[in-house]
C-alpha cells in the first residue's frame, strides 16, 4: 500500500515570553489615549445654542474613543455623525438600560434599573418589535397630517390668548407647553372636561420651581390618569390612539405604560423645541424674517432647528458582543454613550454646521434618531412645529426677548435641553391702527398653504 507523501512541517512560531507579552501591553496602552470623561453640559456663556465646549474638540481628535464613566466603567463616547449613526442602527448594540452605564455625574451608579412597562426606548427585540408593529399603523405621515388642522386650531386660540393678554408673557407657559400638551390630548383621547386638570400635572414636570417631591407626585397622578383613561376608553372606545389600541392584544397595564410614555415622550421634546428654537430665532432675527417672509420655509426651518438645536443631545448603546468599528474593538457589555448633539454639527456631514440656516437642507440629521428605535412620534412633533413657528412670528412680527439674552434660563445638565421660562414682548397696535387686524386670515391661510 502507497502512503501518501508527509505534509512538510511548518516552521515553529517563537513563543511570545511572558517579559514580552508585558511590554508589548504596556506600550499598547501607552498608544491608546487616556479614556475621556464627558464634558459638563452646561452651556458657555453667551453660546446657549452651542453643544457644550469640549465636545466639537473630542469628535475631531477622534470621533469614537474610550470614556470613564462616573462609577468607574471604562466605556466608549461616540461624537462623529457617521459613526453614532452607525451604532444607532446596529442590533448588536442593546437599548436595555438594565445592561448600560449612567453616561453623566450625578446620576445612578452600576447598573440602571430596566425600562418601565411600556417606554419603548428601554427594550430591544422582540418585546421592542411586538410594540412597535402595534404602534407604527398609528402615527403615519397620513394620520398625524389629519391632526393638522387641530394643531392650527389650538396654535390660534393660544396666541390669540397671547395677544389679549399682551406683553410680557413667558412663552413656555402660555404656548410653548400648552400646544403640545393639548395635542398629546388629542393623540390619547383625554375628554375636554379633563384637560385643565391634564395640564395643570404636565406643567408640574417641567417646572424649575418644583420639587423632586412635588414632580414624583405629579407623574404619579398623571399615570394613574393614563390607566383609568385606558378602562375608560375600553367600556367606551372613541376615535384616539388609546381607543384603537385596546382592541389589541395588549393588556391594561401594557397599555397605561405605552399612554405614559406617549406622554413624556411627546410633551417635553416638542414644548423644548418650540421654546429653545423660539429663543434661536429671535437670537438670529434674519433667520426669523425670512421664516415670517417665506411660509413655504417652515418644512427646512424645522429640519435645521432639529439639527442645529439637538435638544435631545445624549443617547446610550450597550454592546451585546464584540463589535469592531471605525477601527476600534468595542467589547461585550460596555456601553457607548452617543452624542447626538456633537454628531449633528459634524462638518464631515454638514458644511459650516454651527451656523443656523433654514435654507439648509439638513436631511439625514440625527435629532429623532436612527434605526429600530428611531422616534414613533417625529411626524407629528414636525406637524406642530411646522404650524407653530410660522403662525407665532406671523402673528407678532416685532415679538423680541423682554430679558437680556443671558438672563434666559436654561435646562443645563437636563436630559432634554431647552429654557425654563422665555420672557417675551412685542409692540402693541396704537389706537385706531387696524393693520394687525389681517393677522389672523394670513395666519389661517398660510398654514394650510404649507400643510406637511
Amino acid at each position: 500500500m502507497q502512503h501518501e507523501p508527509s505534509a512538510p512541517t511548518a516552521p515553529a512560531v517563537p513563543t511570545e515570553t511572558p517579559e514580552a507579552a508585558a511590554e508589548r501591553a504596556v506600550q499598547e496602552a501607552a498608544a491608546e489615549p487616556e479614556p475621556v470623561t464627558l464634558p459638563p453640559l452646561v452651556h458657555a456663556a453667551g453660546r446657549p445654542f452651542d453643544p457644550p465646549a469640549g465636545l466639537a474638540e473630542l469628535r475631531e481628535q477622534q470621533p469614537l474613543r474610550r470614556m470613564r464613566y462616573p462609577d468607574g466603567h471604562v466605556g466608549w463616547l461616540a461624537t462623529g455623525h457617521a459613526v453614532v449613526r452607525a451604532i444607532a442602527a446596529d442590533p448588536r448594540f442593546s437599548s436595555r438600560y438594565e445592561l448600560m452605564r449612567y453616561p453623566l455625574p450625578g446620576g445612578p451608579t452600576g447598573a440602571l434599573p430596566p425600562a418601565p412597562l411600556g417606554d419603548l426606548t428601554g427594550i430591544d427585540a422582540p418585546e421592542h418589535t411586538r410594540y412597535r408593529r402595534l404602534l407604527a399603523g398609528k402615527f403615519t405621515v397620513r394620520r398625524m397630517r389629519q391632526l393638522t388642522t387641530r394643531v392650527e386650531e389650538i396654535t390660534a386660540e393660544h396666541l390669540d390668548a397671547m395677544e389679549r393678554q399682551g406683553p410680557v408673557v413667558d412663552l413656555v407657559r402660555a404656548f410653548a407647553h400648552p400646544v403640545p400638551a393639548l395635542m398629546i390630548c388629542e393623540l390619547l383621547g383625554v375628554p375636554e372636561h379633563e384637560r385643565a386638570r391634564f395640564q395643570e400635572h404636565t406643567a408640574v414636570l417641567g417646572s424649575p420651581d418644583a420639587g423632586m417631591a412635588e414632580q414624583i407626585a405629579a407623574l404619579t397622578t398623571l399615570a394613574e390618569f393614563v390607566r383609568a383613561l385606558v378602562v375608560a376608553k375600553r367600556a367606551g372606545p372613541t376615535d384616539d390612539l388609546l381607543s384603537d389600541l385596546t382592541t389589541s392584544e395588549l393588556t391594561d397595564d401594557e397599555l397605561g405604560g405605552i399612554g405614559s410614555f406617549l406622554l413624556a415622550a411627546g410633551l417635553d421634546t416638542t414644548a423644548n423645541m418650540l421654546g429653545l428654537g423660539t429663543f434661536a430665532l429671535l437670537s438670529h432675527p434674519e433667520q426669523a424674517a425670512a421664516l415670517r417672509g417665506d411660509p413655504g420655509l417652515a418644512d427646512q426651518a424645522v429640519e435645521e432647528l432639529l439639527r442645529y438645536l439637538s435638544i435631545a443631545h445624549t443617547g446610550m448603546r450597550a454592546a451585546l458582543e464584540d463589535v469592531e468599528l471605525d477601527g476600534r474593538l468595542i467589547k461585550a457589555g460596555e456601553t457607548v454613550t452617543l452624542s447626538v448633539a456633537a454628531a449633528n454639527r459634524d462638518p464631515l456631514k454638514f458644511p459650516d454646521p454651527d451656523t443656523l440656516d433654514l435654507h439648509r437642507k439638513a436631511s439625514g440629521h440625527l435629532a429623532f434618531g436612527h434605526g429600530a428605535h428611531q422616534c414613533l412620534g417625529q411626524q407629528l412633533a414636525r406637524v406642530e412645529m411646522r404650524v407653530a413657528f410660522p403662525a407665532l412670528f406671523r402673528r407678532f412680527p416685532t415679538l423680541r426677548l423682554a430679558v437680556p439674552p443671558e438672563d434666559v434660563p436654561l435646562r443645563d445638565a437636563m436630559n432634554i435641553y431647552g429654557v425654563h421660562r422665555l420672557p417675551v414682548t412685542w409692540d402693541t397696535p396704537h389706537l385706531g391702527d387696524t393693520r394687525h387686524l389681517g393677522h389672523v386670515g394670513k395666519e389661517e391661510s398660510g398654514a394650510a398653504e404649507h400643510r406637511p
